[in-house]
């Protein structure tokens, strides 16, 4: 069984040397690479360019506007425009009409060719015109004869959003683009506008590549901040003094925590760190999600440990940190749940220290709150628990550690969660109940908490060494115990089995 649990994931120095490879840390670089994409987004340059739209219904008038949005000459060839577009042709002076069906001789030359048609021997038509032309068409409603769809727009013009769902959902596509409208707030049309003006005025400067990328790094924190006031000047200034310090252009690393599992429980922090990341060495929990969500050029590099195989030592990371900030980039340690939560955090700072590399921390959701919040279970309930507790049950040498207070374990008054305790927990059961643990007390494993694939199992203390042999965690898991349980363990259990019956879920 290929123990990872808790936040570190593994036993902390239960690791086996090995020469990292392919895929597995520091000499193999690897990346997660990119998920399958159905269709390609791009986006088309139409100022002052010629774009055919042939036919004249009410779907066609929102293209159609759409079109001189963005500066385009739309040649519209209909026999008899809607009511609608009829009403459209005032206001939008590059929209011209001519009166008559489409020939193919009219796409020649053009950016794009719209066809609004029901009648699919016309499309075919107009796709075999449109090909001989070497220009790029879409008929609308009607996927099967499109070179490229329209999508979803959050329009903050110069920024633009665009949403596709590849035809599969159109209405799921417009929420999406409602919820998206909820979160970018208009005033990001004026920066985005300032963007602009401000690139012309940077590029001249030839600040080097670090520098720039500092500057737009501070523009784009502004700009979310919330303040609602347009940039200014003084912004400007402020901006680039900051762009052109020493420390903005060393190179730096930062401690992130990915949270439990759930890639909707990384921090606002979290995400900004990997979205400015050169390069982000993650680790085996982290889900792959998070991992896609740093810089798409982010270097991505698995340095993860696999408890008793073949994984990167501790030192090869920490000194793959130090080498790659020594170089100047912005690296971004991506740890599972919280990275101050046994996952050897404080040996990575040391080092990082210890060579003179500057380092922050981002905390995450560690595991045990991720998984009280699955379990819908407080792990402080006033009438049940008077102390919360997290204890790793790993020491290095792989066995159960020696230095726990056991007195302070075994009490029935706390809330206790066993990270790394799968392994070691028939020794562990054994010192609680000798130290006075009421062997009923109850206890839940959950493996993989907040994720899709989550399993929980309850049960009793004392039955937990055999109840971890038939759950046979593969995912994180821990070990949670306590009176707060109560509830979950007797609404698993049918009552008529007795307390040391054990269920999984």
């Amino acid at each position: 069984m290929d123990e990872i649990t808790g936040d570190a994931g593994v036993p902390p120095d239960g690791e086996a040397a090995v020469t990292p490879g392919a895929g597995q840390g520091p000499a193999g670089h690897s990346s997660t690479g990119m998920d399958e994409l159905a269709v390609l987004p791009v986006f088309f340059a139409l100022a002052g360019k010629r774009v055919v739209l042939a036919g004249g219904s009410e779907r066609a008038v929102w293209k159609a506007e759409l079109l001189h949005a963005a500066g385009a000459r739309v040649d519209l060839y209909a026999d008899e425009p809607c009511h609608e577009m009829n009403a459209l042709l005032p206001r939008c002076p590059r929209l011209t009409l001519h009166r008559r069906r489409w020939r193919a001789g009219d796409l020649e030359g053009g950016a794009m060719a719209l066809l609004d048609t029901l009648d699919d021997a016309e499309a075919e038509a107009f796709r075999g015109a449109a090909r001989e032309a070497g220009v790029p068409m879409n008929a609308i409603d009607n996927p099967a004869f499109c070179d490229f769809q329209f999508g979803a727009i959050v329009n903050r013009s110069p920024l633009v959003v665009g949403i596709s769902t590849h035809g599969c959902a159109p209405v799921f596509g417009q929420e999406v683009r409602g919820r998206l409208e909820s979160l970018l707030p208009l005033s990001l049309k004026r920066w985005a506008e300032t963007a602009r003006t401000w690139r012309g005025r940077v590029v001249p400067l030839q600040l080097p590549f670090r520098a720039r990328r500092r500057f737009w790094e501070l523009f784009s924190a502004r700009a979310f901040a919330g303040e609602g006031r347009p940039p200014s000047d003084g912004d400007f200034a402020a901006f680039l003094d900051e762009a052109r310090s020493a420390k903005a252009q060393a190179g730096r690393v930062t401690l992130v925590g990915a949270g439990p599992g759930d890639p909707d429980l990384i921090t606002l922090k979290a995400l900004r760190a990997l979205q400015s990341a050169d390069v982000v060495l993650y680790d085996k929990l982290v889900a792959p999600a998070v991992v896609e969500m740093s810089r798409r050029e982010a270097q991505k590099i698995d340095v993860g440990k696999r408890g008793y195989l073949p994984s990167c030592k501790q030192d090869e990371i920490t000194a793959l940190m130090v080498e790659l900030a020594s170089a100047g980039k912005h690296v971004v340690r991506l740890k599972g749940g919280d990275p101050m939560i046994f996952g050897r955090a404080n040996e990575e700072l040391d080092g990082l220290e210890d060579a003179g590399i500057p380092v922050t921390v981002v905390p995450g959701v560690t595991a045990a709150l991720g998984a009280a919040a699955s379990l819908r279970r407080s792990l402080t309930e006033r009438s049940a628990a008077r102390r919360l507790q997290f204890i790793t049950a790993h020491a290095k040498d792989g066995r159960l550690p020696h230095d726990i207070d056991w007195r302070a374990l075994a009490d029935p008054g706390a809330t206790t969660v066993v990270y790394m305790g799968v392994r070691t927990m028939e020794a562990l059961v054994a010192k609680l109940l000798e130290h006075g643990l009421p062997p009923r007390t109850p206890c839940v494993l959950i493996e993989s908490a907040t994720c899709p694939d989550e399993r929980r199992a309850w049960g009793t203390v004392a039955a937990m060494p055999a109840l971890a042999r038939d759950f046979d965690p593969r995912g994180p898991c821990l070990m949670m115990m306590g009176a707060v349980f109560e509830a979950g363990a007797e609404a698993a259990s049918p009552m008529s089995r007795s307390a040391e019956d054990v269920i999984s879920t």
